[in-house]
């Protein structure tokens, strides 16, 4: 099933693993840095590090198979930024730093695959625009990983198979940002890219005890991004191990893109480096009111397993007490439930924007999507993605969904005017993992306890970060989500409470190699 995998990985000594002292095991990007400054780090050597993990247990040991394709440039890039650094120093605030990115944004020189058949070899001809600005910024794109099928669902794939969650190898990463979450939980490199567009970021990071966020939309281009302009919902966002480093990720990403309409909406609403909001004290005296009302997809709130998560959540609202936030416990959003049910795609955007996205490349697989459904391998693909695919939708429900969002926006600002609330926070995800096996048979359960209320209206920033784990060892994740264009104040947030608690831990499943 598996094409263009570790092609690269040929000029490796069998298991030769790198001979450096630095220990990548949950580094950070100041870490790496003083390193290089020090002359104790090479980018040659930290990318070969990571590969040698990638070899040991991506498609060895755990096989947690996050990685579609690598880069097999990767150690010729490290030795250039090495020489660059030599002759004059740092190129840019990801100088050195290894990068993987789901598999739906284009680099030029590696397929974009979308974990599909349907897609196997193709190469696009121009890199995305968020591609462009991590190279300028000096990253190191190492691998491209892997996905949900056709971009949504969980983090299965008829090109590939399924991700293994790191932390439980018969569960799920979660998707369909799971190559990239599980790549950064299994620390196969520093940083990752994902999207989401219903909570394909934020459930996969609090599936892997990482830091997620989709920022507000029109703060980053999905120029050569599969399922972008003008589709709205789907947005990239940074994946990392520490908020710190996720903000030096998302400065980067942000920014202005003419190819992207959307990003004309973040104009003013962006300036300087959202670095300014990593303040531990963030939390004193902030009002955060808390959402216990049960709004994750097919949730089941008087399982054992919703229990589970539940009482990890009750200890976090204990620790953002602690640390000093004033809770307003619970908040009501009025008909919240009533009108998420309305959520709906428009009828229209998906054919635009599958061509849109295809017509920056001069070899297009599909001349449109219709073509593409028409294709005889359209059949051979997960059943989830043909389902996906083969929704009807019409005017009317997309109509019904517009007017729902823009109650919803309304009732959500009130509330958090009238409780004059900093930000609001719920579970990530209301469940556990599920296990693989539920996810590729029917009745195909993979959103479970997954909460969409920032994608349903768009504008809302979220970010997740690790709040521990329940008694079965398994990651939870905490939402922080603010009013539009208030990144900085949720990053403000949840920062301070990963320096409270510091949740994160590294799973057991892909331990140091020396």
């Amino acid at each position: 099933m598996r094409t263009l995998f570790f092609l690269s990985l040929l000029f490796l000594p069998a298991i030769a693993f790198s001979q450096t002292q630095f220990e990548i095991i949950e580094t950070t990007i100041s870490e790496i840095h003083t390193a290089y400054a020090s002359g104790s780090l090479t980018a040659r050597e930290l990318v070969q590090a990571y590969l040698d993990r990638i070899e040991a247990y991506d498609q060895q040991g755990p096989e947690i198979n996050a990685i579609l394709s690598m880069n097999d440039r990767a150690l010729e890039e490290a030795d250039k930024i090495d020489e660059v650094f030599r002759l004059s120093g740092f190129v840019g605030p990801l100088h050195g730093i290894p990068v993987v990115l789901k598999d739906q944004m284009d680099v030029m020189g590696l397929p974009t695959t979308l974990g599909s058949d349907l897609f196997r070899g193709y190469f696009p001809d121009r890199d995305a625009f968020v591609t462009e600005k991590l190279k300028s910024a000096g990253a190191i794109i190492l691998a491209k990983v892997t996905l949900g099928e056709l971009a949504g669902g969980d983090t299965h794939g008829s090109l590939f198979g399924s991700t293994r969650n790191p932390y439980g190898l018969q569960r799920t990463s979660g998707g369909s940002s799971g190559g990239s979450a599980a790549s950064v939980a299994a620390n196969f490199s520093t940083l990752a890219v994902g999207q989401e567009g219903f909570a394909s970021i934020r459930r996969p990071s609090a599936w892997n005890s990482i830091v997620g966020m989709r920022s507000s939309a029109g703060l980053i281009s999905r120029a050569g991004v599969f399922a972008g302009w003008p589709q709205l919902a789907g947005q990239l966002g940074p994946m990392a191990r520490t908020v710190e480093d996720l903000v030096t990720l998302l400065d980067v990403m942000v920014g202005y893109d003419p190819e992207d309409p959307l990003t004309a909406h973040g104009i003013g609403n962006f300036s300087g480096s959202y670095r300014r909001f990593l303040d531990a004290e963030g939390l004193s005296g902030a009002r955060i009111g808390i959402l216990r009302e049960s709004i994750g997809v097919n949730s089941e709130p008087l399982s054992e397993d919703f229990l589970k998560v539940d009482v990890v959540f009750q200890r976090s609202v204990t620790e953002l007490r602690e640390a000093g936030a004033v809770i307003i416990d619970p908040i009501v959003i009025p008909d919240l439930k009533e009108l998420l049910n309305k959520r709906s795609s428009n009828p229209t955007a998906g054919e635009e924007s599958f061509r849109e996205y295809f017509s920056r490349s001069a070899n297009q697989p599909f001349a449109s999507l219709e073509t593409m459904l028409a294709d005889p391998m359209f059949g051979e693909i997960t059943q989830y993605a043909q389902a996906r695919f083969s929704r009807e939708m019409d005017a009317s429900t997309h109509y019904d969904y517009l007017l729902a969002r823009e109650q919803l926006m309304h009732n959500l600002l009130k509330v958090m005017a009238d409780n004059d609330l900093s930000a609001i926070v719920y579970k990530a995800v209301e469940h556990q993992p599920t296990f693989i096996q539920d996810g590729v048979n029917p009745p195909y359960v993979n959103t479970k306890g997954a909460p969409h209320l920032n994608t349903f209206l768009i504008y809302v920033p979220a970010i997740v970060v690790p709040s521990g784990f329940t008694t079965d060892n398994l990651p939870v994740g905490l939402t922080f989500m603010g009013r539009p264009y208030e990144d900085g104040e949720i990053i403000r947030l949840a920062y301070s409470y990963e320096q409270y608690t510091k949740h994160r831990k590294p799973p057991l499943t892909v331990p140091p190699l020396n």
